[in-house]
């Protein structure tokens, strides 16, 4: 278990990271670069959900095509 947490940063880490961060971007980028960040996410969330309402719908049309072509086909008998 112990292997699992070797390559995590622990506190004095990502305080080297955030401030090369903040020497790379400056003060100025880094909220316009976090905006970007969320509208990143946004999309691929919304496009994450529109291809599983997709192919919901698409199993959705297949069980009602089935169920409609079971009950036509099944022979009637004469009274």
């Amino acid at each position: 278990m112990t292997n699992l947490f070797i390559g995590m940063p622990g506190g004095s880490e990502w305080i080297l990271i955030v401030l090369a961060i903040l020497i790379l971007f400056g003060g100025r980028k880094i909220p316009e670069f976090m905006r970007g960040i969320g509208r990143g996410i946004r999309e691929f969330n919304d496009a994450k959900s529109n291809v599983k309402r997709e192919i919901e719908e698409g199993m959705n049309e297949n069980e009602v095509k089935a169920s409609t072509t079971t009950t036509s086909t099944t022979p009637t008998q004469p009274s």
